[in-house]
């Protein structure tokens, strides 16, 4: 079987073929960097490192650009009211992105553009749109794209022109042709910061959310490429407009349209302006990192995820042990197990088949959690190569989804915190002693010590081994 893909702009799963043999070009609309993140955010960044991990494990030189809005209304909003600069306001908040993205064990992209960055390319987009009869000067500073000059709009989102409303008509500016039509670049307003306005033939102003991803794009990725992917809600307007003014441009831009459902928390879209938003920082008080990145994975990234705040950190903390104590068992007993490079082991052809299948993650997961159950099977009867084969398997399945235990990021505790792994051996060594002793007071104060520290510690024949109760707040 080869890999499928669901084409939101067909409405079809179908057999992936790049444009290139061997390549891929793919392009996520990554952060508007007003804030700090939530784990909406996370899901759609998740959700496309699995599909890139994938390709990438399927044979593919994939070049991914997620790239970074640090100029628009709300920036500029909500900086003036915290009384900082525009920019440093935008970084602070890129650099918050980029933390929460590193914590959950992203790929770093192929490349990360800033908008900012590329202004020159967005004015020469215009221009192009203007020539070809597809975009006008409205008031100075002021450029549109003219909906009607291009038949396909709608096609992306399947609706018509005629029934898409557009602005109130008290709200649309009076140097407008028609209320549906869009702004590709925006004159300075009195009261905004000079440093957020470049000059352009048109006049001062700064670049529109959509002609901001189709510039980029296009520099990074040409004027065709193959996966275009971000939030189900991107798609109108912002994806639909992406699409109109690229293609009208004469650009054949994104062959398949990858979209990822919203995450909901009590039945409801999760989001800012809803006041439901729950920043990443805050979840994180819940677990650690990787504990998250379970969570955000394991439904398939097309349906929608409920989200409950502690209740669903203790259900992916639950399955992450289940996974993570069995492999550092098999690791114990079979060296093989760790010393393993897991990219290079085969993969289960169950496996194989959920992941193309429109990266059916959660499939993917069931086939991990049989393997981990014959695998404890095997370890509680006479062990041998059945439960070392078992935990190499789940090693790579789990590569492929950036949660293997025991990669280096995940391996001391789910955090990476290898203080603590130093703290509590000298524990475990003053318990051993303790035993020793037949000091059995001593030896159960420590364990409780432990315990109330989220460390888990399992007695067996090799000695005593120990892992953080995921859930555990620290």
């Amino acid at each position: 079987m080869t890999l499928h893909l669901y084409d939101s702009a067909s409405r079809t799963t179908r057999a992936f073929v790049p444009r290139q043999p061997g390549r891929v070009g793919m392009y996520l609309c990554g952060a508007t960097v007003q804030s700090s993140p939530h784990i909406g955010h996370l899901r759609s960044a998740v959700a496309f490192d699995i599909a890139r991990r994938w390709l990438e494990r399927s044979g593919y030189e994939v070049t991914f650009i997620r790239n970074v809005t640090d100029i628009d209304d709300k920036i500029l909003t909500k900086s003036a009211e915290a009384g900082a600069h525009w920019w440093a306001w935008a970084y602070r908040h890129e650099q918050e992105f980029t933390a929460a993205y590193d914590a959950l064990g992203l790929l770093r992209p192929t490349y990360e553009p800033r908008a900012t960055g590329h202004v020159p390319e967005m004015i020469e987009l215009m221009g192009r749109l203007i020539e070809r009869g597809h975009a006008y000067v409205g008031d100075p500073g002021n450029v549109y794209f003219d909906v009607r000059s291009w038949g396909e709009y709608g096609s992306l989102t399947h609706q018509l022109l005629e029934s898409l409303a557009g602005e109130d008509e008290a709200d649309v500016p009076g140097d407008k042709r028609d209320p549906r039509d869009f702004a590709l670049w925006k004159a300075a307003k009195p009261g905004e910061p000079a440093t957020a306005a470049w000059p352009t033939p048109y006049g001062r102003g700064r670049p529109g959310w959509h002609l901001e991803c189709s510039a980029m794009a296009h520099r990074y990725l040409g004027e065709a490429f193959d996966i275009h992917a971000g939030g189900f809600d991107l798609r109108f307007p912002h994806h639909e407009n992406e699409q109109a003014q690229s293609r009208a441009a004469g650009w054949d831009f994104a062959g398949t349209w990858m979209h990822n459902a919203w995450v909901t928390v009590g039945g409801e879209k999760m989001g800012k302006s809803l006041g439901n938003a729950l920043a990443v920082s805050e979840v994180l008080k819940d677990g650690p990192p990787v504990v998250l990145r379970y969570a955000l994975s394991a439904v398939h990234y097309r349906s929608t995820l409920e989200f409950t705040p502690g209740a669903s950190m203790a259900g992916a903390a639950a399955a992450w042990e289940r996974i993570a104590g069995f492999t550092a068992r098999a690791a114990e007993l079979d060296p093989a197990v760790a010393a393993a490079e897991p990219a290079q082991v085969d993969l289960p052809a169950e496996f194989v088949a959920a992941m193309d299948e429109d990266l059916n993650v959660s499939a993917a997961l069931a086939i991990v959690h049989e393997h981990v159950r014959l695998g404890n099977a095997a370890l509680a009867g006479p062990g041998g190569p059945e439960a070392g084969r078992r935990a190499l398997g789940v090693r790579a399945m789990l590569d492929v989804l950036g949660l293997d235990p025991l990669a280096p990021r995940w391996r001391s505790g789910g955090g990476g915190d290898e203080a603590l792994g130093v703290l509590v051996s000298a524990v475990l060594a003053d318990r051993a002693r303790a035993r020793d002793e037949r000091d059995w007071a001593r030896a159960d104060e420590l364990r409780d010590l432990l315990t109330r520290a989220g460390v888990v510690v399992e007695d067996g024949p090799e000695g005593a081994r120990w892992t953080v109760k995921r859930n555990h707040g620290r």
